[in-house]
């Protein structure tokens, strides 16, 4: 491959496939900017081995430019290859969300902290959850009734992300890999170079529009982008890591997810 991303190791450049055309620019100058700041870091980065693998390194910008209204950032991609997929919180090796037999979430969902507390945040957001008593036989009522046929509700991890994208958000981490070898909030440190020429691309669009979408910050890496320049150009809410309980009563967060209905099947109909 030639061009602007010449610079690039070939796994970075085949990950580009993935991104939509409205994104391509801001992510190659992203990537160029990493690059000049650090001409050895992603050379590292494949030589040592990073997840997400199979070149879904960028599949948070799947999602076009012109759709996003939100951009919920989290902390990293989830530390387990079959789990880390590009898209903040979407676990790969989530499928069902609901727990065969009815006795509550999936085994999967409970082992993956973060989205079982998020999908419990939105459970009391829609009323259906007593948030001072959230596991136990309360969850098994609301698994059986999310089972039954035409019950309303999703049954899949891909039918949440689906939902989140109609709603407009796009998904990303604060840092776009995960490494072992090197804490997150290093890699982290690094991606913030990124992360201003896609904030500052964003913005850019969506001005012309007229509708500037909102950050959504997650966990204290996520809040450490407050830093720069660029994000102030947003309006924000900020809360807690989803992998803390507390997530699951927090009230701004429960307000804004509220009207977006995530957990019901097609969610907000006229997108259907």
């Amino acid at each position: 491959m030639k061009g602007s991303t010449a610079f690039l190791p070939i796994e970075i450049q085949l990950a580009l496939r993935t991104v939509h055309e409205s994104w391509r620019d801001p992510v190659e100058l992203g990537l160029a900017a990493m690059h000049a700041a650090d001409p050895t870091y992603f050379e590292q980065l494949c030589s040592n081995g990073f997840l997400p693998t199979d070149g879904r390194l960028f599949a948070a910008f799947e999602l076009p430019i012109e759709d996003v209204r939100y951009v919920l950032i989290g902390e990293g991609p989830y530390p387990r290859e079959d789990s880390a997929t590009g898209v903040c919180f979407m676990d790969g090796a989530v499928k069902q969300i609901w727990s065969p037999d009815g006795a509550g979430l999936s085994k999967k969902v409970n082992r993956a902290t973060s989205l079982r507390n998020f999908i419990k945040m939105l459970l009391v957001a829609d009323g259906r959850l007593d948030e001072s008593v959230t596991s136990g036989e309360i969850m098994r009522g609301i698994a059986q009734t999310a089972l039954a046929p035409d019950s309303g509700f999703i049954q899949t991890l891909p039918e949440l992300q689906q939902n989140l994208h109609k709603n407009g958000f796009l998904l990303l981490n604060a840092s776009l890999v995960f490494r072992t070898s090197v804490a997150p909030a290093r890699d982290g440190k690094s991606w913030q170079i990124f992360l201003q020429t896609i904030f500052a691309a964003l913005h850019s669009h969506s001005v012309s529009f007229g509708k500037v979408p909102s950050l959504i910050l997650w966990g204290k890496i996520a809040e450490q982008l407050q830093r720069i320049h660029e994000t102030s150009l947003f309006p924000q809410i900020v809360a807690e890591h989803p992998y803390n309980l507390s997530f699951i009563k927090n009230r701004t967060m429960q307000n804004f997810f509220r009207p977006m209905q995530l957990l019901k099947s097609c969610s907000k109909e006229k997108f259907c």
